[in-house]
């Protein structure tokens, strides 16, 4: 016999979730869900929730993927280099809060143990 267990995620858990699912176009919610320890539908309702509330906008919304450097031996002007360092900023951020949201749950799921 198959029995499920419910788990409760504190609301600040689904919310950075979500936030990282709707970051992350390059990523699936599939993957993302695994990385954070809970199950694909789950986030998907959390993804849908969070939509349905106006909150986040439409995935695929987010950085722009940082570009290569100029090569063969010409110097970037500084738009290109201010650009560029937006964009370094951007995903420095991202992987914070990737690496925040994951520690939260590394956090979680520590003080479910009963060993």
């Amino acid at each position: 016999m198959f029995l499920m267990v419910m788990k409760n995620y504190p609301p600040e858990f689904k919310a950075d979730a979500v936030a990282l699912v709707l970051s992350r176009p390059d990523r699936t919610i599939t993957s993302i869900a695994r990385d954070l320890g809970v199950s694909r539908e789950t986030l998907r309702v959390w993804v849908r929730a969070a939509q349905a509330r106006g909150e986040g906008g439409q995935r695929g919304a987010g950085a722009a993927p940082v570009g290569k450097a100029a090569s063969g031996g010409h110097v970037p002007s500084d738009d290109v280099l201010e650009e560029e360092n937006k964009q370094l900023k951007a995903r420095i951020r991202e992987l914070e809060q990737e690496r925040d949201i994951l520690r939260k749950a590394a956090k979680l799921f520590a003080g479910e143990t009963n060993w």
